[in-house]
C-alpha cells in the first residue's frame, strides 16, 4: 500500500468546455522532461512553498469538473493550489457569453459554433512561458519545443526515483538559467542574450512575472517592465499577458498566423497596424478571438500552429 500523501480537488467549470482542444494546445507545446499529455491526463512536477510533488489533472467523465489529483508533500497545499490550476484551465470563464459577443461578427460566429466550448490555456508558470516565447521567436512550435527540452536538460534538475519519467525534471530557476551555458542549444547568440536578461530580471524581482493573484499584481505595470527589456517584443508582451497573466482582451497583433487568418478574410488588411480597427470590434474578448482562429488553422493542419 502506497504511503505517499495525496489530494484530490474537484473544480468546476460553466460548460461547453473544449477539453480535448486544451489538451492539443498544452500538448503540443509542453516542456519535454517538465510536463507530458497523456491518454486525456496533462501531468507535471510541481513544487510549492518548499514541497514537491505530481500534479495530474483530467475531465471528470460526468460532472462539469475537472480533477486534480496532487501527489507528494505538495499535496498539503492543496486549497493554495487551486487558484492556479483554475487559472491554468480557465475554469471562471463564461463561454456563452464570450461565445455570444464574438459570434456577432460574421467571421468568428462559425468558429464559435465549431468550438463553443474553446478556452485560453494558461500557463503553470510565467517565467516558463516567458522563457518558451523567447526561444520561440522566428521558429516554428515544434523547433521552440525542442529548444526548450534542451535548455531543461542543460540547466534544470531531474527528480530522484520521480514516478513519472515523462515528467521527472525541474525547470531551470531564473538564477540558474541567467547563469546557464547556453552555447551551441541551437538559438542565435542575441536571443541568448535576451533570455538570460529576461530571467536575471526575474530573479533580480525586476519583472515579478509571476505575481498574477497576489496582492501587488499590476498587468499594465508587467507589460510596461517584461516590453522594456531587450530582445522582448510587443508579441510576447501580449502572448505572456493572455495565457499567464489571464488578461481576456490581450491580442498579439504582430503573430504572422493571426495576420494571415485576418489577411485571408480581407486582403486589404494585410499589416497590423491596418487590422487594428477590425479587431478592435472583437473587445472585450480578443483573447479569445485569437484561441479560435489559431484553433481553425489547427484543425485545418491537424498540428501545432499559432501561439
Amino acid at each position: 500500500m502506497s504511503t505517499t500523501p495525496t489530494a484530490v480537488l474537484e473544480l468546476p467549470y460553466k460548460a461547453p468546455f473544449d477539453w480535448p482542444r486544451i489538451l492539443r494546445f498544452v500538448g503540443g507545446r509542453a516542456t519535454p522532461g517538465v510536463e507530458a499529455v497523456e491518454d486525456g491526463v496533462w501531468r507535471r512536477a510541481i513544487g510549492w512553498n518548499g514541497d514537491s510533488g505530481t500534479l495530474a489533472v483530467r475531465k471528470h467523465p460526468r460532472k462539469h469538473c475537472i480533477v486534480a489529483i496532487i501527489d507528494g508533500a505538495a499535496s498539503r497545499h492543496v486549497d493554495a493550489l487551486a487558484a492556479p490550476i483554475a487559472r491554468m484551465f480557465d475554469l471562471h470563464a463564461d463561454p456563452k457569453a464570450i461565445g455570444a459577443s464574438l459570434a456577432a461578427d460574421p467571421w468568428l460566429a462559425p468558429l464559435v459554433a465549431t468550438a463553443p466550448g474553446l478556452r485560453v490555456p494558461g500557463a503553470w508558470s510565467g517565467f516558463e512561458l516567458v522563457v518558451r516565447a523567447i526561444v520561440g521567436q522566428q521558429v516554428s512550435v515544434k523547433a521552440a519545443t525542442t529548444i526548450i527540452g534542451r535548455i531543461v536538460q542543460r540547466a534544470g534538475v531531474r527528480i530522484d526515483d520521480h514516478p513519472h519519467q515523462t515528467t521527472a525534471w525541474r525547470f531551470p530557476t531564473p538564477d540558474t538559467l541567467a547563469a546557464a551555458n547556453l552555447a551551441q542549444i541551437g538559438m542565435p547568440g542575441k536571443r541568448i542574450e535576451a533570455l538570460q536578461g529576461f530571467a536575471r530580471a526575474v530573479a533580480s524581482g525586476d519583472v515579478p512575472v509571476d505575481s498574477v493573484g497576489s496582492a501587488s499584481f499590476d498587468v499594465e505595470r508587467l507589460r510596461a517592465s517584461l516590453l522594456a527589456l531587450p530582445g522582448v517584443g510587443p508579441w510576447t508582451v501580449e502572448y505572456v499577458a493572455m495565457r499567464a497573466w489571464r488578461d481576456a482582451d490581450a491580442w498579439p497583433a504582430s503573430d504572422l498566423v493571426l495576420m494571415q487568418a485576418i489577411a485571408a478574410r480581407d486582403p486589404a488588411l494585410s499589416r497590423p497596424r491596418l487590422q487594428r480597427e477590425r479587431t478592435d470590434a472583437w473587445r472585450p474578448w480578443r483573447a479569445y478571438a485569437a484561441m479560435h482562429l489559431w484553433n481553425e488553422v489547427a484543425d485545418r493542419a491537424g498540428a501545432a500552429r499559432g501561439g
